[in-house]
């Protein structure tokens, strides 16, 4: 009952957390938009003019140099946004937002070129980040007037551009690191995470080439398309997923374990040669993955060394094929799981073996003085103390086996096939989508593979994490 209780609490408080969440949000937000009126109505007539003319704050505090790059990224913003230069044909500006909400009309002819629907969608996509960083730089350029009107009202001088620099490189220098990488991970990787999402509510497929045929918006009709019963992404979604989850067990629990317990063995005392062992069990980590995966694909081939000694020893009448072009789908996926046990196993036995040396030996003394056996000890401390450790190390290691690549890829490129199907036995969602947007040209279906991939391992990160011990006690080996 006070398992049940304990639980019942937990979710009680997830959930005041979650309410929490939203709530603050809205408070934040609220008391943004009351800070930015209160700034208007308090400020100078400078601050006032910088609510339509960037930098005007800062050129009636005197600090010229910084009132001229505002004034100079106002400009170019809305020169940028109103005329709106053409790239590869396709305009930049106003008109992309247009083209952004249409995805072109015009089809073309033998004289003029069809719309680029996929470049109408990536410039959309391009001018709304302009437009939030230059939102961004308009409200900083507020809050410099602002702060300008508040140290004149205390009788001191507005800092000068010199002074602000000095300031950047010094007591706010983490400003100007981060500043350049949060700019950059919004230019590299948001904007072209949206693109990606924005594509699965299209129909950007193989019969809608980009520049050769217009693509429109089809709302959720792709994810319909999971639950309608027909075609390739509906009937082979849930095997694939099905096979995924089972690989990322699998292939996370035999390494996990295995590495453990060879990281134990080692380690134990009476064992010699303890560096010799080390190093043989991680000459797989010193070779390139992609060389061991070919590796031991030659290796496990029809033609291969291992066929050929099974046939001269009389074992097998016939070559075995083990990954490809198995008979069986779980032959080959048995034969995938145990090349991962020997590509995998190495990195956990490190992790484990630094773990086991900075084991703190007063727990074992106070256990000793108790009474406790060592295999009491061993159960009640080393292993606990392991999994306490590891713990987000077991949870990044599931999720990166769901989006592993290289050893299905290189071992058997999905197959063995399954007849009508891209997707074959040993595809996980990411080959899959793999093959259905670089083989088939297939966009609109592989973001959605993706999108729901990012669902399922964010969630499953997000869940485990926060009910692991080592979320919630982490202070419990301090």
């Amino acid at each position: 009952m006070s398992q049940i209780s304990e639980r019942k609490n937990e979710k009680s408080s997830e959930t005041s957390r979650f309410l929490s969440f939203f709530k603050n949000l809205g408070i934040k937000t609220k008391n943004a938009f009351l800070k930015f009126g209160n700034r208007f109505k308090d400020g100078s007539i400078g601050t006032k003019l910088s609510h339509f003319i960037m930098g005007s704050g800062n050129l009636y505090h005197k600090q010229i140099a910084k009132g001229l790059i505002y004034l100079a990224l106002q400009i170019a913003f809305l020169f940028i946004f109103i005329t709106s230069p053409e790239v590869n044909s396709t305009p930049l500006g106003f008109k992309s937002i247009i083209n952004f909400i249409t995805l072109g009309t015009e089809e073309g002819d033998i004289f003029n070129p069809t719309d680029n629907s996929m470049l109408m969608l990536l410039f959309g996509v391009i001018v709304f980040g302009l437009i939030g960083l230059f939102l961004a730089a308009y409200s900083s350029n507020i809050k410099s007037s602002y702060k300008a009107d508040l140290d004149k009202r205390k009788g001191k001088k507005p800092t000068s551009f010199k002074q602000d620099i000095e300031s950047l490189l010094d007591e706010r220098f983490h400003i100007a690191m981060l500043t350049p990488a949060i700019i950059g991970i919004l230019i590299f990787t948001i904007l072209p995470t949206i693109f990606m999402i924005l594509i699965a509510f299209t129909n950007f497929d193989s019969q809608h080439p980009a520049g050769q045929v217009l693509f429109d918006w089809v709302g959720l009709k792709n994810f319909a398309d999971i639950f309608s019963g027909t075609g390739e992404i509906s009937v082979r979604f849930g095997p694939v997923l099905g096979w995924t989850l089972i690989w990322a067990f699998f292939a996370t629990s035999t390494n996990y374990i295995g590495g453990i317990l060879l990281a134990l063995l080692i380690n134990k005392k009476g064992i010699k040669l303890k560096k010799l062992w080390r190093t043989v069990f991680i000459l797989t980590i010193a070779l390139p993955q992609f060389i061991s995966l070919l590796a031991m694909r030659n290796l496990l081939s029809e033609y291969g060394p291992i066929n050929a000694m099974l046939l001269e020893l009389g074992i097998t009448d016939a070559p075995i094929s083990f990954l490809s072009n198995a008979e069986s789908a779980w032959t080959a996926r048995i034969t995938i799981i145990v090349i991962n046990i020997w590509i995998g196993v190495p990195y956990t036995m490190l992790m484990t073996s630094g773990i086991l040396m900075n084991v703190p030996t007063e727990l074992y003394e106070a256990a000793q003085i108790d009474g406790a056996t060592k295999r009491q000890a061993f159960f009640n401390i080393t292993i606990p103390y392991i999994l306490f450790i590891t713990t987000p190390y077991l949870i990044t290691s599931f999720i990166g086996n769901i989006t592993s690549f290289n050893v299905i890829y290189l071992l058997t490129g999905g197959g063995p096939g399954v007849p009508g199907y891209k997707a074959g036995e040993t595809d996980l969602l990411v080959t899959w989508l793999y093959k259905l947007t670089i083989d088939e040209s297939e966009y609109n279906i592989g973001s959605v593979i993706a999108i729901l991939t990012f669902i399922i391992t964010a969630s499953a990160t997000l869940i485990s994490y926060r009910r692991s011990k080592s979320f919630k006690e982490e202070d419990a080996f301090q």
